[in-house]
């Protein structure tokens, strides 16, 4: 099957898993205040909306028949997913101590992954009824509007005729903006503002949680991103996607070089990102 195909096959699913998703963890954020936290081995906070977003992605893209590699899904061994062609890699809510501390930026992100690359990706915002989607060489859009909802069923045309291209005319602006993560800073972090800041005195920081980083990269409002804390795979597949197809670019640090997929350690190296020039 041609790429072309695969992707207008597959997207229509992956979106309407993200926004499906996205209905249950508002539903939660809504109306809930016990969110039943536990903290994971790696002492990160997980919810109910994060196992209720796993269950309905789990649910719609099951019966694509292609595995999921997801952070709320089972330990996935290397021996079992080191050949796969392609697999789903699935963060079902990006941004949990964001949504815990209810400021509204948590993402759904899911990327299709052909030999351990993006083809195509979807990153959803449901608190702001926003969509990023992104084929592999096809550019990346902005969708708006797009409701929260337990029965979402969006067609590949529909998503293309509603989409918006990136980057956004209306997104130029000055001074230079950083970007920076909202509850995971470190002294590297602020060595690589200092930096960026001798050659831009006036740039603004900006703090945000979780891939929406990548979107605001990608539609042009956000020019620079340095990320020198932990992060896994799933956090960055989609979001990369979207952002190159955009322009941008996504580089290790200090190697500046590429991210890879599938690797035995699912953490990422530290990294930095660029807007479109």
């Amino acid at each position: 099957m041609l790429t072309s195909d695969i992707c207008a096959y597959l997207l229509p699913r992956a979106f309407n898993a993200a926004v499906r998703a996205g209905a249950e963890i508002m539903k939660v954020y809504n109306s809930s205040d016990d969110y039943d936290i536990t903290v994971k081995v790696d002492n990160t906070p997980l919810t109910i909306a994060d196992r209720l977003a796993h269950n309905k992605i789990k649910e719609v893209l099951g019966d694509t028949r292609i595995p999921i590699l997801s952070e709320e899904g089972r330990e996935m061994l290397y021996d079992e997913r080191r050949n796969w062609e392609l697999f789903w890699l699935v963060d079902p809510l990006d941004g949990t101590v964001e949504f815990i501390k209810r400021n509204n930026e948590f993402t759904v992100n899911i990327a299709l992954m052909a030999d351990n690359r993006a083809l195509c990706s979807v990153i959803y915002v449901p608190y702001l009824a926003k969509a990023y989607i992104a084929e592999r060489g096809s550019g990346a859009h902005l969708l708006c509007s797009i409701e929260p909802s337990s029965d979402a069923s969006y067609t590949y045309e529909q998503l293309h005729s509603a989409a918006t291209l990136l980057p956004l005319a209306e997104a130029a602006h000055t001074p230079f903006r950083v970007a920076v993560s909202r509850s995971h800073q470190t002294a590297e972090t602020e060595q690589c503002v200092a930096n960026m800041r001798s050659q831009h005195p006036d740039l603004e920081v900006i703090e945000q949680g979780s891939s929406y980083k990548f979107c605001l990269l990608a539609e042009g409002r956000i020019d620079y991103y340095p990320r020198t804390t932990h992060t896994y795979e799933w956090d960055t597949a989609a979001a990369e996607l979207i952002l190159s197809e955009a322009g941008g670019l996504t580089r290790t640090l200090p190697e500046y070089s590429e991210l890879h997929y599938n690797k035995e350690d699912l953490h990422n190296p530290w990294f930095e990102c660029f807007a479109r020039k």
